[in-house]
């Protein structure tokens, strides 16, 4: 005799009992990506770590594509316009890109994912693309000037998070120390006389990396063009 695991119903499936939402579906399939890369996350894999048939899946998620879309729906419904009607556009906008920056941070596989299916197609991104136009417009900014300044902060944020000034993710803790001396060596063996910067930036890595002030900064620096630019046009 087979023991059932798993049945469909019209409001979701139920696991061993317990419902599995669509939001539940896509939070595992994130973590995923997260823990062993984009390629790791297909439904028979996703089926497996739930301990349900991939058929179960099927219920919410019709292919992979649709399984991808529903993960980035799911990680960017908090990037969103919705601070408070009396905050100026500049704060708004900012309070977006630190949530997506936040996210992103969080979820490493999330630039990967954005450029493998059309994020378009995926209602979260679709609302905050509409919301920063909006915003943007605020500003003076016409809608092709907006979309293009959106797209700009987009790929600002992947570019600050992949260009964070620390050892490699994977790499253990216990070797963290090491890389770093390593990498202080390697650029302060450089010759001086030709590279006197880069020399004098391999000192910074006698000291721990300070996250935090590094994301406010790139933060600030994106921004700062936007405002800039805005307070031209006015």
């Amino acid at each position: 005799m087979y023991l059932v695991y798993e049945t469909c119903t019209l409001y979701g499936c139920q696991v061993a009992g317990e419902r599995l939402s669509k939001a539940a579906v896509a939070e595992r399939a994130l973590r995923l990506g997260d823990d062993e890369g984009l390629d790791a996350v297909t439904i028979r894999r996703l089926a497996q770590e739930l301990g349900v048939t991939p058929m179960a899946l099927y219920w919410h998620f019709k292919n992979k594509d649709e399984l991808l879309l529903g993960v980035i729906d799911h990680v960017l419904a908090d990037v969103r316009s919705d601070r408070g009607i009396a905050d100026p556009w500049a704060k708004q906008l900012r309070a977006m890109l630190e949530t997506l920056v936040g996210v992103m941070r969080r979820h490493p596989v999330l630039p990967e994912l954005l450029f493998a299916v059309d994020k378009a197609r995926a209602t979260s991104f679709t609302r905050a693309t509409n919301d920063s136009l909006a915003l943007l417009s605020e500003a003076g900014f016409s809608i092709q000037e907006g979309y293009w300044i959106a797209s700009y902060l987009l790929h600002g944020a992947i570019g600050l998070v992949a260009a964070q000034p620390d050892c490699p993710p994977a790499l253990p803790a216990d070797e963290v120390a090491e890389w770093r001396r390593q990498r202080r060596i390697a650029l302060e063996c450089l010759p001086a006389d030709q590279f006197p910067m880069l020399v004098a930036f391999g000192a910074t890595f006698a000291g721990e990396p300070d996250p935090e002030r590094y994301y406010a900064f790139g933060i600030d620096v994106l921004m700062a063009g936007v405002e800039a630019t805005a307070r031209q046009r006015s």
